[in-house]
């Protein structure tokens, strides 16, 4: 019943991507050969979907080597969902937990991204683990995000540290770590300032947060989550790249994918960036949150 459920959720969440995968799929229903009109075709149509420039060449290369002059049938179609799963495959899903201690979690993100609601849905996915949650508001320039991460902490249950506006954010991330280790937290989220990617001094400013947590918990962080807005599409890489730069991202966390047709940029991250998409958003709840499945991706975005 929960895995039908699960599966409802992915595929409604998907809707405006798979409008744009239903050409593809089409496309495999003409009949004809695979020649160099149909890869162009096919080239067109994963670039609509904005699969990404590297991950279209290696689809097109992948379908020319196995089908050129080959009649197109419905086997053409588990090959190309076959290439595209193996372009999302990664080691290891979900949360790396700490086997003993607090798990510590830092999430970043540009301001508009969906980081604090994502925060929000970490913190009840970790909950659901049996975890004990504590939550850092380190983004102390915007009252804004302090106050929603308190509401969303309020509903949830879970411990919040924070400080005045316009405090030192290393200092909060140091209050919550103390905090954490006194009172035997399992997870400790630390939300970060929205900086821009492009402000070096607050990139290094999330560099020094990294810092503090390295030196009051052993072997923190478990988790560096880079929160991505999926209508951002392939500009999000952008943003991505000068993040991993600074703080060595674990995983990603691609929000807002049910309000998108470009989910299919999730390609082209996965293979610029070469970090595991961990988490998707599908809404706007705090069970809104589904730990990325690449088998169960691919197959919603081919069906009817």
């Amino acid at each position: 019943m929960v895995f039908g459920a699960l599966f409802s959720k992915i595929k409604q969440g998907l809707a405006k991507t798979r409008s744009l995968f239903s050409s593809i799929a089409q496309l495999f229903s003409f009949k004809g050969r695979v020649d160099q009109k149909f890869l162009d075709e096919l080239e067109k149509r994963l670039y609509l979907a904005d699969v990404g420039t590297y991950a279209t060449q290696e689809i097109v290369t992948r379908v020319k080597q196995a089908y050129l002059d080959k009649e197109v049938t419905g086997e053409m179609v588990a090959f190309v969902k076959d290439q595209l799963r193996s372009l999302l495959t990664a080691e290891s899903q979900g949360i790396a937990f700490a086997p003993s201690g607090p798990t510590v979690i830092l999430v970043a993100g540009v301001n508009g991204a969906g980081k604090t609601t994502s925060i929000a849905k970490l913190a009840k996915y970790c909950q659901g683990q049996g975890k004990t949650v504590c939550v850092a508001a380190c983004d102390t320039f915007r009252a804004a995000a302090v106050e929603q991460l308190t509401i969303w902490s309020q509903r949830l249950g879970c411990e919040i540290v924070k400080n005045q506006q316009g405090s030192d954010p290393a200092s909060v991330a140091h209050d919550a770590c103390e905090r954490t280790k006194a009172r035997n937290f399992d997870v400790l989220i630390v939300d970060t300032a929205g900086r821009l990617h492009t402000q070096t001094h607050l990139m290094k400013e999330l560099d020094k947060i990294r810092r503090i947590v390295i030196k009051q918990i052993p072997g923190a962080p478990h988790e560096v989550l880079l929160v991505l807005d999926a209508t951002a599409g392939q500009n999000a890489i952008l943003q991505a790249e000068n993040f991993k730069k600074t703080i060595a991202c674990t995983g990603i966390i691609l929000a807002k994918l049910d309000g998108t047709a470009k989910g299919g940029a999730i390609f082209g991250i996965k293979q610029k960036l070469d970090m595991p998409v961990k988490f998707v958003g599908l809404g706007e709840g705090l069970d809104d949150l589904e730990v990325f499945n690449p088998t169960e991706y691919v197959e919603k975005l081919f069906e009817d």
